[in-house]
């Protein structure tokens, strides 16, 4: 998917929602758990509730490596499911990856050339050459770790070199050597507040894929504020209090409720900002 195509899809639904499929069989429906694959089962339904209030899915790829060949069959299905029935959907492997450049190869050959994925989440710790391998399929986008939503990210992520330049202000500023905006997203927290307006400064025009809207706490005003551009600029995740909003077998019902008050929200954001 191009960035006018992803654009295009933001102004159309009113929508710059992702939702997160990170399904863990502890939390979904009892009543699904007698099905013969209980996880895609959960997906397909969550998928169909609420494709029309997003423009997003972030399929998060632990809650499927932990249940092995299973888990990755359900992934790989769930895929497959959005790809056939909802194609302007934008789908992105939350999977983290980054290593030496012959291994990240391997892994952009899997999520790219084999699961066929718009997007994966990518580690930039080792540097140009673990990155640039992704970067190497038309039309696919990196999104690369900036500033993320969790506590921990305060024991690198905003640590200061001798010029006073914090860590993740590094990776925005060396990464755009790699990659413009057509290619490359950067995943900032919700719950990182005003340094929105810091990151802005640096990558003006680039997409934001911020997760933390919602069970984290992040809030969605507060991210349009700091962070939403002229065409937008933003792809919000929001998991939990989605998918898991019910846990009766009205759940994928409650999952529309919830993504829908998401979206009425953001189409208000957009509104006021005549995008």
């Amino acid at each position: 998917m191009t960035r006018q195509e992803l654009i295009h899809n933001i102004r159309t639904k009113r929508s710059f929602l992702c939702v997160g499929l990170d399904t863990d069989l502890k939390k979904v429906p009892a009543h699904l758990l007698g099905e013969e694959d209980p996880i895609f089962s959960f997906n397909k339904a969550i998928v169909d509730a609420t494709a029309p209030y997003c423009v997003a899915y972030k399929p998060n790829l632990a809650f499927y490596e932990a249940f092995g060949v299973k888990g990755l069959a359900a992934f790989e299905k769930t895929v497959a499911y959005i790809r056939q029935n909802y194609p302007d959907q934008f789908i992105i492997a939350d999977a983290k990856r980054g290593d030496i450049g012959n291994t990240s190869a391997m892994y952009a050959r899997t999520f790219f050339e084999e699961y066929d994925l718009d997007a994966i989440t990518v580690a930039p710790y080792m540097g140009e050459d673990s990155v640039t391998p992704f970067l190497g399929y038309d039309g696919k986008w990196v999104i690369l770790l900036a500033l993320t939503s969790n506590k921990g990210s305060h024991d690198f992520q905003l640590t200061e070199d001798t010029s006073g330049e914090k860590l993740f202000q590094k990776v925005l500023r060396k990464s755009q050597e790699w990659a413009g905006d057509d290619r490359m997203m950067y995943v900032v927290g919700a719950t990182q507040g005003q340094a929105f307006e810091e990151i802005r400064k640096i990558v003006p025009d680039h997409f934001l894929l911020v997760p933390g809207v919602g069970a984290q706490g992040g809030s969605l005003a507060e991210v349009c504020r700091y962070g939403m551009t002229g065409e937008c600029g933003l792809l919000v995740n929001s998991s939990r209090a989605i998918i898991y909003a019910d846990t009766s077998e009205n759940f994928a019902q409650a999952a529309a409720a919830a993504a829908m008050a998401v979206q009425q929200e953001m189409a208000a954001e957009l509104d006021s900002r005549g995008i």
